[in-house]
């Protein structure tokens, strides 16, 4: 069914009141309202397409969406590809590419336009790995990363040894398998990591890193064994290519059997066909470098021996001439006469040394005698001895200080006129406070007075005055 197939009117659905109707009764819509049906119904149409055509005007947003044109000899179709969907595509979007895009089409509002809103792209009649494969190569070779000017040589003796790798494949063992046979003293330092699935390559960027920057380590091994394309692809990725060319030691790329080809072979330092093989390139500078010790110490051996006969015939030469005959016995009598010498002199010389040993360990003795450490610790003794006393003195003062204003404070308790008063005894004071009542006939009736108890005070009125006459 067509968009013209459709009725111009909903039956079932009533018309709004804010839709204006023209006497004829026909509906009339806004132009949001008409783009919105369309959509709907493009929508409902076209839920799942696959357009085959030729990529242009591809602009990538800062929004990380990706905004391109679909064309062919006869039309063209504007199209978009959100970032989510972008981001698992395996080779980058270029003009001029033919693919196969799969999508749905829908309507941007704004401009009245229909769009294809793409949810995979794949190249046409290429494979989209071997494609992703070719453009990173391409741009990494442009970069100089390929080139053998900057590709280092292995160390002869390697003191510690790095390895990137699985731990569950066989390519771990192999390796530490060859390295143990033929250098059982090597260090090893193993970084495990996932070597394929989704995220490996991110894992094996960062073992990479991990590895080298453990001190001491001069040459790393990163790699796996055989498997298909898809379980090797993590080292065509471009964040492991760039952490093997950052590497700061040499790296020896293992991937795969001899013929299996990853970008991490073109940017490694030496590429090895098996990870067998990688234990070997290690240990082959190692082998070289012994032989050529093994070389040298040969020939400097035969050459002392050459040297030694050559003396000898010169020696035996000598001897044999008739004015030389008596020249071994005044030799041995002079090698005797020397050593005789020589013992006496060794003699005096240790006589000597044992005399100013002597004389150091007495200024030894005597300089610890001064010595100011010692002096100051017994000070500091002294100091600690006089520190106690006072304290145990000052300590007694304070008790007896204590006692003495324990016993004041007793006394004074005891003659306080509030402890009268908490005896249930009270004081009369005239009404300004300012004189002790102690006689009833300076007080007379009607004046106030203030009579002051243990909690308080009462001001209260003289109703009578009785005096007290005297006995």
């Amino acid at each position: 069914m067509s968009l013209f197939d459709l009725p111009f009117e909903e039956p079932a659905a009533p018309a709004p009141a804010r839709e204006p109707r023209t006497p004829q009764g026909r509906r009339v819509l806004t132009v949001a309202e008409l783009t919105s049906r369309i959509r709907t119904l493009l929508e409902e149409r076209f839920v799942e397409v696959w357009v085959e055509g030729e990529l242009s005007n591809c602009r990538l947003w800062n929004t990380g969406h990706l905004y391109f044109t679909l064309k062919d000899a006869g039309a063209q179709i504007r199209g978009v590809m959100f970032r989510s969907s972008l981001r698992l595509l395996r080779f980058k979007p270029q003009d001029g590419l033919r693919v196969v895009a799969r999508g749905r089409v829908s309507v941007y509002d704004p401009k009245g336009e229909y769009q294809l809103v793409c949810e995979h792209l794949e190249p046409e009649g290429v494979g989209a790995r071997q494609l992703a494969f070719e453009q990173l190569k391409r741009r990494l070779t442009q970069e100089g990363l390929f080139d053998t000017a900057r590709k280092r040589p292995l160390p002869a003796l390697p003191r510690k040894i790095g390895i990137v790798t699985s731990l569950d494949g066989a390519a771990v063992r192999d390796i530490v398998k060859v390295l143990r046979r033929r250098y059982a003293n090597a260090h090893l330092v193993i970084r495990p990591t996932r070597v394929q699935g989704e995220g490996a390559a991110l894992d094996i960027a960062r073992g990479l890193a991990a590895v080298v920057r453990v001190d001491g380590v001069d040459v790393v091994l990163v790699g796996r064994g055989g498997g298909a394309v898809e379980d090797l692809w993590s080292f065509n990725e471009e964040v492991v290519v760039r952490a093997i060319a950052g590497s700061p030691v040499p790296v020896i790329s293992a991937v795969g059997h001899e013929t299996d080809v990853t970008i991490a072979d073109f940017v490694a330092d030496v590429r090895a066909p098996t990870p067998s093989a990688a234990a070997e390139m290690v240990l082959a500078r190692k082998d070289d470098f012994l032989a050529g010790i093994d070389r040298l110490a040969g020939r400097a051996r035969a050459a002392v021996v050459a040297r030694q006969h050559r003396l000898e015939s010169r020696l035996r030469a000598l001897e044999s001439r008739p004015g030389l005959a008596g020249v071994p016995g005044h030799l041995a009598l002079r090698g005797r006469h020397a050593a005789e010498l020589t013992f006496e002199l060794r003699r005096a010389l240790q006589a000597r040394v044992a005399a100013h040993a002597r004389r150091s360990q007495a200024l030894r003795s005597s300089l610890e005698r001064l010595d100011l450490r010692r002096r100051l610790s017994d000070v500091r003794s002294r100091l600690s001895a006089g520190d106690a006393r006072l304290g145990t003195a000052a300590r007694r003062r304070r008790d007896g200080l204590e006692a003495r204003l324990r016993a004041a404070a007793a006394r004074l308790d005891s003659l306080s006129p509030l402890a009268v008063l908490g005896r249930g005894y009270a004081m009369c004071w005239t009404g300004d406070r300012s004189t002790l009542v102690r006689d009833a006939g300076r007080v007379r009736a009607g004046e106030a007075v203030v009579v002051t108890v243990q909690r308080g005070e009462l001001t209260c009125e003289v109703k009578d005055v009785t005096v007290d006459r005297p006995r």
